[in-house]
């Protein structure tokens, strides 16, 4: 037969010889919810002067003793439990449970030097995390390129249709946007360029600094940039949820390789549309330089068009286009690989989500500063 079972309470009286604080019935989980909000308004009633009645108090686990606790006080907890009122393993529980809350509730002292130590134990911290997810980002590339020569003999197994909808999905919806971006930071470039050149009588060479600006650097920077808040993200999101709700178990137990379902067709679609991007942004800044020199400089279109023409290289063009594929091939794989670490809820979704497009920028400017350094030393 079970045994029944009778709600705890706690009441405080006033007596003549003082306040009385009476605790009776069971202190068990089932009544923590009804325990916890009366003990919460007692606590502020009760002084030390007060006598403590436990001759009704029923069974109580370790919940109903963390309210005693938390109600009296680890020192009054622990003279509780002296009682010999109270069977020996009653008592044995809240000094167990007294001892705890010394020990981690209370807090550690640290010495004066804490924070220094703080600090440098965080930048370890940091610096280990760092070469992990720098070890993961390369054992990643490794798996694709391997994908990618496994597939690249085999034209089966391309697949076509998930590819041209992720160029559509990556390339052309962000064609809008991207130009419009361009436009106006050429056109700053520009109104900041001719004012600056303007004291020293040189606001002519504003073409030249429009050219250059975008065809090494603006150009394919403000693409990057762009692709990897925007597709970066997008590819985290959806391999991610594919991952939440376990359907990349379901694609290997089908026996299908998610690397080569759904990591390449989203490089391979980045890679194609990155440098055409790319071009639509040099085109675009070079146009919005174009207008504020016609407006500014009062600069005809066929002037502004010779002289870019005379002295912007095909060169400068090259040396901007030619990073556009490693931008997009670290973006692609950067996106991917946080999918692929989604544990399984919505937050964890977010937080690989952020994570993808603060490693794309930072890749992305990292890279971009390298290829400078190298450009410079080759003399391009």
């Amino acid at each position: 037969m079970a045994t029944a079972s009778f709600p705890g309470s706690v009441t405080l009286t006033r007596e003549a010889g003082g306040p009385r604080l009476i605790l009776s019935g069971d202190w068990t989980l089932p009544h923590y919810s009804d325990l916890h909000r009366r003990a919460t308004e007692l606590a502020g009633s009760i002084d030390s002067h007060a006598t403590i009645d436990i001759h009704g108090l029923g069974a109580m686990d370790t919940s109903g003793a963390f309210i005693i606790a938390e109600l009296l006080g680890s020192a009054r907890t622990q003279a509780l439990a002296q009682e010999e009122v109270l069977p020996p393993e009653r008592r044995a529980l809240l000094k167990t449970v007294g001892d705890a809350i010394d020990t981690y509730c209370t807090g550690i002292t640290r010495p004066r030097d804490a924070g220094f130590v703080v600090m440098l134990e965080r930048i370890g911290k940091a610096m280990s995390g760092f070469w992990k997810q720098t070890a993961k980002l390369l054992a990643f590339i490794g798996i694709t390129l391997q994908g990618f020569l496994a597939t690249i003999w085999r034209p089966r197994r391309w697949r076509v249709t998930s590819l041209v909808s992720h160029i559509e999905q990556t390339g052309l919806d962000a064609v809008p946007i991207l130009a419009l971006l361009s436009f106006m930071v050429g056109c700053v470039v520009a109104f900041l360029g001719s004012t600056a050149l303007a004291s020293y009588g040189a606001s002519l060479f504003t073409v030249d600094l429009i050219g250059y600006a975008f065809l090494r650097e603006f150009g394919v920077l403000l693409t990057a940039i762009l692709l990897a808040g925007r597709t970066a993200s997008a590819f985290t999101a959806q391999i991610g949820s594919m991952k939440a709700r376990e359907e990349i178990d379901a694609i290997r137990t089908l026996g299908l390789d998610p690397v080569e379902l759904l990591v390449l067709p989203r490089v391979l679609a980045l890679l194609v549309s990155l440098p055409l991007l790319t071009f639509i942004s040099m085109v675009a800044g070079v146009v919005g330089g174009g207008v504020v020199c016609l407006a500014v400089l009062k600069m005809s279109p066929s002037m502004f068009l010779t002289m870019f023409q005379a002295d912007i290289s095909l060169t400068q063009f090259l040396v901007g286009i030619a990073k556009a594929p490693v931008f997009a091939f670290m973006i692609a794989v950067i996106g991917c690989m946080e999918g692929f670490k989604v544990s399984g809820s919505a937050q964890s979704v977010g937080e690989h989500t952020t994570s993808a497009v603060v490693q794309s920028i930072f890749v992305v400017i990292l890279l971009d500063a390298l290829a400078a350094l190298f450009y410079m030393e080759m003399g391009w």
